[in-house]
């Protein structure tokens, strides 16, 4: 369907959502920093400079804060503005400004490079990072420092021609200030990067406003010129440059039958995820900002299935206190009441503290993090529990412990809570007695156990997404082994059903919050297995949904009987394509809209 002349890219599906639209490209070019010597008397005058140029860029985050507030308000304006105040944080980070005025001071070098050294140095404390949202924050280092070299230049650090109504964004890379100005008024149709991850600010603010994204394309900025026609498929992560005119019609008709289909899709947002034979699924949100909520509930989200506390530690040089924390946790509570909403504790580590705190590791991902990290620093973690256990008489709260690997640990764990629990309750503090606690089963050993750990938690929530590459062995960001990431391998089955099992055993309930619990295809399976929460991006939860109020359980369980007695990944799969293709032909009735995508 595409011409010679038009190019596919593909990148990662980061916000779903079809558009066209002219290209509107913004700059994001790297800004050169200077590098001089200073004469001894030119010190206190380059201090001067740095601290006008601090000043001015934390002026400038305020004025963009108050813009998104006005234009946006409450649906949606909070998700930049969490972000944006975490940027003026590290403008008054010590790692960053006073390494600078040092490096000014002791090296005698120019205010440009001073910066630029400095988040250097910050940035290399980011380098070997075990969770990918954590990685991708060495760009909030990158973004306030080229704020603040910019301003030493007398460069606008923010985009000053604001684009077209209906224009597709195309940038290397770009700063929540940014896509804040960009998003002003909500007239872009669509965002496209060079660089990012889903983790990145672009995805998590598209996600949230539901404007389709593809992020991580790597040269569409060398491709793509303003006023070239541009179709974005957020939903597979595919952009089409200089479509034909046809096929510009075409894209135009697939978005609408996308628009179509969703709201087809919403009108079953009130109803129960129930299959035919009466077995009910909750359908929940991974949620990290609560801002996120009104989206998840207008797609019919019944639950928070995963809030991720570590944005809390972001872009600061201390320990988010007990108010701070209570009043974040208050928030999400309310806001979903009477819904549950599942708060994971600090899945924190060495590599994942504030600037400063870390502690070295060679090997992050299995050193010291999680529910580990957290024992190791029981005040830390009573300041945690103690905020979760206030907020708990505002909603529905249930706690979980991430990486959980033994019985001893999960044991520690609720000692702890039921101590700071007790203390709560000496100092009057209202807190309910009935709060759920359960544990994220992400590693192979807690699956191995899973008999052991279920007589001791009121919930399991399984974490696909650490505990398939734990037991593959493989990391699935690496381009070299990602072909190895197979949800459906029957090592990956065989723990899914232990897991189950061993909680149907004692009868307690299974969450799944990993990125399989997302996947349509993958369903019936999971409804098979005993999984009676799949906790996702809101946007998926419709397409889930109509699954399950099409399936029946029974069969889902046959279905299950048959892949175990597989013993390929690929023999799996095709057999779950083929008996869900057969029982849900609408799942992929129609043709992707932007042909075939190769790679």
């Amino acid at each position: 369907m595409t011409p010679a002349s038009a190019s596919i890219l593909v990148g990662i599906a980061a916000s779903p959502g079809i558009a066209i639209g002219r290209c509107w490209p913004v700059d994001r070019r790297r800004v050169r920093a200077p590098k001089r010597r200073l004469a001894p008397e030119e010190v206190e005058s380059e201090l001067a400079r740095l601290r006008t140029a601090l000043e001015i860029s934390d002026l400038q985050l305020a004025e963009v804060r108050e813009k998104v507030e006005r234009a946006q308000g409450a649906q949606g304006g909070a998700e930049h503005t969490a972000i944006i105040d975490m940027h003026r944080m590290m403008l008054k980070d010590e790692m960053l400004v006073l390494e600078a005025q040092r490096l000014i001071r002791e090296d005698r070098i120019n205010a440009e490079w001073a910066v630029k050294r400095a988040v250097r140095k910050i940035k290399s404390a980011f380098h070997e990072l075990a969770d990918e949202y954590f990685k991708e924050r060495r760009a909030d280092v990158d973004y306030v420092g080229e704020r603040v070299i910019k301003n030493l230049l007398g460069q606008a650090p923010d985009v000053e021609e604001p684009p077209p109504e209906g224009a597709i964004i195309v940038a290397h890379d770009l700063s929540p200030a940014d896509t804040a100005l960009l998003l002003h008024e909500r007239k872009v149709a669509a965002f496209v990067t060079d660089t990012g991850a889903k983790t990145s600010h672009t995805a998590i603010v598209a996600r949230a406003l539901e404007v389709p994204a593809v992020v991580g394309v790597g040269r569409i900025t060398s491709l793509a010129s303003r006023g070239d026609w541009i179709a974005v498929d957020g939903s597979r992560g595919v952009v089409v440059i200089n479509p034909s005119p046809g096929d510009r019609v075409e894209y135009e008709v697939a978005r609408e039958r996308f628009l179509e289909a969703e709201q087809v899709l919403l009108r079953t947002r009130d109803l129960p995820a129930r299959t035919l034979d009466d077995v009910t699924v909750r359908l929940a949100g991974n949620i990290e900002f609560v801002e996120e909520v009104p989206s998840l509930v207008a797609h019919g989200g019944e639950a928070v299935g995963l809030y991720r506390t570590e944005f809390l530690f972001l872009g600061r040089h201390d320990l988010p206190g007990e108010s701070e924390q209570y009043q974040s946790y208050r928030r999400v509570l309310e806001a979903l009441a009477p819904k549950p909403v599942t708060i994971r504790t600090f899945d924190l580590g060495g590599d994942k503290l504030p600037v400063g705190m870390r502690v070295p590791a060679e090997n992050p991902a299995l050193g010291l993090r999680a529910i580990r990290y957290c024992l190791r620093q029981p005040e830390m973690f009573r300041v945690q529990l103690r905020a979760l256990l206030r907020a708990s008489v505002h909603g529905n709260l249930r706690i979980m412990f991430p990486m959980i690997s033994g019985v001893a640990e999960l044991r520690a764990a609720r000692r702890l809570l039921g101590e700071v629990r007790e203390e709560l309750r000496r100092e009057g503090v209202p807190v309910r007695d009935d709060v759920p606690v359960g544990i994220m089963i992400e590693l192979p050993s807690a699956a191995l156990i899973a008999d052991r750990l279920a007589n001791e938690c009121d919930f399991f929530s399984i974490g696909t997404n650490d505990l398939i590459q734990y037991a593959l062995g493989i990391d699935r960001q690496n381009k070299d082994v990602a072909y190895l990431y197979k949800p459906l391998h029957l090592a990956v089955m065989r723990m899914l059903k232990q897991i189950c099992d061993a909680a149907q055993g004692v009868g307690i309930p299974v969450s799944m919050c990993g990125e399989m619990a997302g996947e349509p295809m993958n369903a019936l399976v999971l409804i098979g297995l005993g999984v009676s929460e799949l906790s996702m991006n809101g946007s998926a939860i419709p397409l889930v949904k109509r699954v399950v109020r099409a399936a029946r359980a029974a069969d889902g369980r046959e279905l299950v009987d048959r892949l175990l007695s597989f013993t390929t990944a690929d023999d799996i799969e095709r057999e779950v394509r083929t008996e869900m293709l057969r029982r849900f032909p609408e799942l992929l009735e129609t043709e992707p809209a932007f042909g075939p995508v190769s790679g």
